[in-house]
């Protein structure tokens, strides 16, 4: 019976070895965190329905050869009438080693594997600091990366 390595590289029709598309996460980190509750302590006596708003934001900066680091912003504002209850951000960041990816690929996986791979960290992060603050739990539903990719392109190559 012959051994096999599911983790080795593919060989091609004349026996050299071909490595495809690689993904490494290297690090995940919290780049940047705040909490704010500026009407504390007069805000928990306020009464009225709380309005909240979520933004998400990304970027990616390569760091050298095929590393790349993805940093997913999530702010989340909770208001009672005019007054802010509380303002909590997180930059959440990951370092990946991305390498075999054609320019598209490469778009694709950055704009939404990468944020998947964040979005628990930033998840946990927020939901802490708000409970922390004093703040009722906050559970932030699954965003769906694809579609905010998609929409992203689609506005990129209406722009062109």
């Amino acid at each position: 019976m012959a051994n096999e390595d599911n983790n080795s590289p593919i060989a091609n029709g004349n026996g050299a070895a071909e490595s495809g598309p690689q993904l490494t996460v290297q690090k995940v980190y919290i780049k940047d965190a705040s909490f704010e509750a500026p009407g504390a302590p007069h805000i928990f006596q306020e009464q009225g329905q709380s309005r909240v708003e979520l933004n998400l934001g990304q970027k990616a900066q390569q760091l050298g050869n095929n590393v790349y680091e993805i940093v997913l912003t999530v702010t989340v504002t909770c208001k009672i009438g005019e007054k802010t209850a509380y303002l909590s951000e997180v930059q959440q960041a990951g370092i990946f080693g991305l390498s075999g990816f054609d320019a598209q690929q490469l778009d694709m996986v950055i704009g939404t594997y990468c944020p998947h791979v964040l979005f628990p960290y930033a998840r946990q992060a927020i939901s802490s600091m708000i409970e922390q603050g004093g703040f009722p739990a906050f559970l932030m539903q699954p965003i769906n990366f694809e579609q905010i990719h998609a929409d992203n392109v689609r506005r990129r190559q209406q722009a062109a």
